[in-house]
């Protein structure tokens, strides 16, 4: 017991520590206007915390040498559910309320003889709650980013290995406390030669400082980045560039909601994969302008686009837009040769070789078109539909 605290005094606290309790919570709901709008639950756990304060600061008078255990059980009495619910500044006001309470009501029930002694001590205990309030939330940030880490790496992982379709995806990135809504975008490329960790940090500090938010993961030498909340992904995906290592960096299509993020990661591995058969790519590439070198690293959905998006509206434009390009390719892009094969006037080809940019995107004259055109075409008639 404390030196020249009587036990009567002692016993007098005890005896009024349920309703100092409840005079605490009262006040809280009349001073703090977000604790009014707490759930019965939350509610219940702030009370339960106040009788386990008030408890504790008696134990703490017959105990004075067991501080750490007497405060730490003040914070046991909620589930640590609560601090994720109760930031630690709103913690530090309900303990400064009950405080209050404590130091209106003590010294009363102390007496002259004991009241200096109980005063003393109160400013003591409260000073150690609050030490104890900061450790409880240091815990509870130390396990949920523990936690955080573990999840992120799960979605990456299913992402990679295209399985995080449907709607786990969405309540597990919830769970990361991912807000963005809209467009979703995918970046790939070199890990950088350093710990995962420092990676993972600087990729979550970037995105933070551009407002985007972000999941990423290394998979071996790989960097994978799925990142929300920017209106233009492409443009986003700039920003962080630096954090890769030396090589291509191919930025994937951008989906329209989170659901989508397995189909654009697909995409952009793909096309990491496929880069190094095209030295002179821009970096970053798009996984669409890397559409032939994937379609020849065996890219099933990358064949089908090219058939699907260049060579179809070819055919179906006519046969002369077909026949004009194929022969300009044949000539090795000689305009006059292709005139006189065609016997036409070269301003006709150019004319014809205009509308193949029109209605495929892709330009004859020039040697990326006309690449992705010849293999295009190749593929389609591999397929059989012109």
């Amino acid at each position: 017991m404390r030196p020249g605290l009587r036990d009567e005094t002692i016993r007098r606290i005890e005896q009024a520590a349920g309703r100092l309790a409840t005079q605490s919570v009262a006040r809280m709901d009349e001073e703090l206007p977000w604790f009014r709008e707490l759930p019965p639950d939350q509610r219940s756990w702030v009370t339960l915390v106040a009788q386990a304060g008030l408890q504790s600061y008696v134990d703490w008078l017959r105990s004075p040498d067991d501080v750490l255990r007497l405060t730490g059980e003040v914070f046991a009495a909620a589930p640590q559910a609560m601090a994720r619910s109760v930031t630690l500044q709103q913690t530090v006001e309900l303990v400064r309320q009950t405080i209050a309470v404590a130091e209106r009501n003590l010294p009363l029930l102390a007496g002259p003889e004991d009241e200096a002694v109980v005063r003393e001590e109160l400013l003591r205990f409260s000073r150690e709650i609050a030490f104890a309030a900061a450790r409880v939330y240091a815990q509870a940030a130390e396990t949920r980013g523990s936690w955080d880490e573990r999840l992120e790496a799960l979605i990456i992982d299913s992402l990679v290995r295209g399985s995080g379709v449907g709607d786990p995806l969405p309540s597990q990135v919830a769970a990361l406390g991912w807000q963005a809504s809209g467009p979703v975008g995918a970046v790939v490329g070199s890990a950088p030669d350093r710990p995962t960790h420092e990676i993972l940090a600087e990729v979550h500090g970037v995105t933070r400082r551009v407002g985007l938010d972000a999941m990423a993961g290394v998979h071996g030498s790989r960097l994978v980045i799925v990142f929300g909340g920017a209106a233009d992904p492409a443009a986003a995906a700039r920003n962080l560039l630096p954090i890769f290592a030396d090589g291509p960096v191919v930025i994937g299509p951008a989906a329209s909601d989170i659901s989508g993020a397995s189909a654009v990661t697909r995409e952009a591995l793909s096309g990491l994969r496929a880069a190094p058969a095209w030295p002179g790519a821009p970096r970053p590439v798009t996984a669409e302008a890397l559409l032939p070198e994937r379609a020849l690293a065996g890219d099933v959905d990358a064949r089908d686009e090219l058939v699907r998006g260049i060579y179809e509206p070819l055919v179906k434009s006519g046969d002369v837009l077909v026949e004009t390009v194929s022969t300009f390719l044949d000539a090795g892009g000689a305009l006059e040769t292709t005139a006189r094969a065609l016997f036409v006037h070269a301003n006709t080809v150019r004319y014809r070789l205009r509308r193949v940019a029109e209605v495929c995107g892709q330009t004859p004259t020039e040697p990326r078109g006309a690449f992705t055109l010849r293999l295009a075409l190749a593929l389609g008639r591999l397929d059989g539909l012109g």
